[in-house]
């Protein structure tokens, strides 16, 4: 198991925030705006549910990554 923690990707996150939009696909989303970014989250939390109700376990553990990630960029933006 990885001792990665949340506050290491939010910190990858501030990184990225300085990188240039065609580089980090974090700086692109934080350029668009915090409407993009909430869209994102909600979108990836649909995929979270719909992963959870099929019962596919990695399909879950990919999706609950994917909806962190997007929460914390809606938290910088």
């Amino acid at each position: 198991m990885s001792n990665f923690t949340l506050a290491d990707l939010a910190a990858i996150i501030a990184e990225r925030a300085h990188a240039s939009a065609k580089e980090s696909y974090t700086k692109s989303l934080l350029d668009a705006g915090p409407a993009r970014a909430a869209k994102k989250f909600g979108e990836e939390a649909v995929e979270t549910v719909i992963a959870a109700i099929e019962g596919e376990p990695k399909a879950l553990i990919s999706e609950s990554a994917d909806l962190l990630y997007h929460l914390l960029v809606v938290l910088a933006a």
